[in-house]
């Protein structure tokens, strides 16, 4: 086991890795940033290193600076967290080459499943559904509306060299095949100087819900159940469940073997989730594989009683998992709490917290780094805290939830804990009737009168 790992990384999740290594006995090194000096990772930590200013670039994301503070405190580990550098193949290679075990993915991993190309061929090769789509550049219409009845209307027709939504237009029927496909090159060309278009197949009414995994070195992988991550705005996660109140025992089965599948077929060592995409006939696809913990994990952990933290510090040390499949045996909900303005087109608000009342009581769990008195640097993700409330039932994690903002007090700094507290009493929340589009119509009530 390792005797001292550095954690690369900073606020809640930083002090989530810190508590799971003292509790198995590990010794801890805080990385942090000029802005970070008074932060509790640096405050609990066995030691801490400064490694740079406040810009990312020059602190987080510097990876000669990390790995000179892992040599100069002896670690033989390095947890990344997510973010920063957790999917950054270059670090991951560079900690193997000193001889610093990343708690992670390996370098070629993460460049296999970091290529959507690459990853979309791999779990194909797998046998995991994908999105029915062309397998490159279309080569003129006649190409396009034959792949288009093959694959079945409706159908997405997409920029190569896209972004920002333009040279995309979803074409429900064959009669406006040939328009969407004249305009969308047009406007490709226009504001990418290429027209190369591809195909993918619409799907209807999405709901984007993952599926954790676990691998270890033999090659042999397990899974967690489901996380339901539909509710995004902007594709930034809000809120996340389990189990999803979309899932049947058929579908979560039929997913958690495909999962299982694509992590055994490249042979994945550590914890991690493969993205799927499921249409409102619970058809599902391949999106992408995260080579990390996500920020939502505590709540597979909550449902299952299980630490991934720890599961995944044992796992890089070389212990075999127990291969064994769990599923939920209770409901559980994560609000993240952003230092944002609800009110205001979730304008950011960093600065000092001068008053904080964090609630508590059975079933409730709050992952956070900040206190009174903390000031949030406007430097980084505006994520302060995670709220997480587990019950037997999703209506008692709903209101158990409801129940927890209303106790939840943060002054000094405007957050989203308003935009939650009126999300859980949104009549198609409660019916867990939700999609990805489901932030498109949230309307926001006005603030009640002081």
């Amino acid at each position: 086991m390792f005797k001292k790992i550095l954690i690369a990384n900073r606020g809640e999740i930083a002090l989530r890795v810190l508590r799971t290594c003292k509790e198995m006995g590990i010794k801890t090194v805080a990385v942090y940033s000029t802005a970070d000096a008074e932060s509790l990772h640096v405050r609990f930590a066995d030691e801490a290193v400064c490694i740079g200013p406040a810009p990312s670039n020059e602190s987080y994301l510097k990876i000669s600076n990390i790995i000179a503070a892992a040599e100069i405190t002896n670690a033989d580990a390095i947890h990344p967290g997510y973010g920063f550098l957790s999917e950054n193949a270059k670090f991951s290679k560079i900690c193997e080459e000193h001889d610093v075990k990343f708690i992670g993915a390996s370098a070629d991993m993460i460049s296999k499943m970091g290529d959507k190309a690459t990853a979309k061929a791999t779990m194909k090769a797998a046998g995991v559904p994908c999105i029915p789509g062309s397998e490159g550049i279309l080569e003129d219409y006649d190409e396009c509306l034959k792949l288009a009845k093959e694959i079945g209307f409706p159908v997405m027709l997409k920029a190569t060299a896209g972004g920002g939504g333009k040279g995309m237009r979803a074409v429900w029927k064959e009669e406006n095949l040939q328009a969407a496909w004249d305009s969308a090159r047009q406007e490709a060309g226009a504001a990418f100087g290429n027209d190369g278009m591809y195909m993918e197949k619409l799907i209807e009414e999405p709901r984007h819900i993952e599926i954790q995994i676990v691998g270890d070195s033999s090659g042999k992988a397990c899974h967690l159940s489901e996380r339901d991550c539909s509710i995004q705005r902007r594709h930034q996660k809000l809120t996340e469940e389990t189990p999803s109140p979309f899932m049947t025992d058929s579908l979560r089965k039929k997913m958690g073997e495909a999962a299982v599948k694509a992590a055994e077929y490249i042979q994945y060592e550590g914890a991690g989730t493969v993205e799927f995409l499921v249409d409102k006939h619970r058809n599902f696809y391949f999106m992408e594989m995260n080579t990390r913990i996500q920020v939502e994990h505590p709540i597979t952990e909550q449902v299952i009683d299980y630490d991934l933290i720890r599961e995944q510090i044992l796992v890089a040390a070389g212990v075999p998992i127990s291969g064994k499949n769990y599923f939920p045996q209770l409901h559980s909900i994560e609000c993240r709490i952003n230092a944002e303005d609800p009110y205001n087109g979730f304008r950011p608000s960093p600065g000092r917290i001068n008053n904080l009342h964090a609630p508590g009581g059975h079933g409730v769990r709050i992952d956070t780094h900040v206190y009174s008195g903390y000031v949030i640097p406007p430097n980084y993700d505006s994520m302060i805290a995670k709220l997480i409330t587990t019950a037997q039932t999703r209506e008692e994690a709903i209101n158990k939830m409801k129940r927890a903002l209303d106790e939840f007090v943060i002054e000094g700094v405007k957050t989203t804990i308003p935009f939650h507290r009126q999300l859980m009493d949104h009549p198609d929340y409660i019916e867990g009737n939700y999609t990805t589009k489901f932030m498109e119509d949230f309307k926001m009530n006005p603030p009640e009168e002081d």
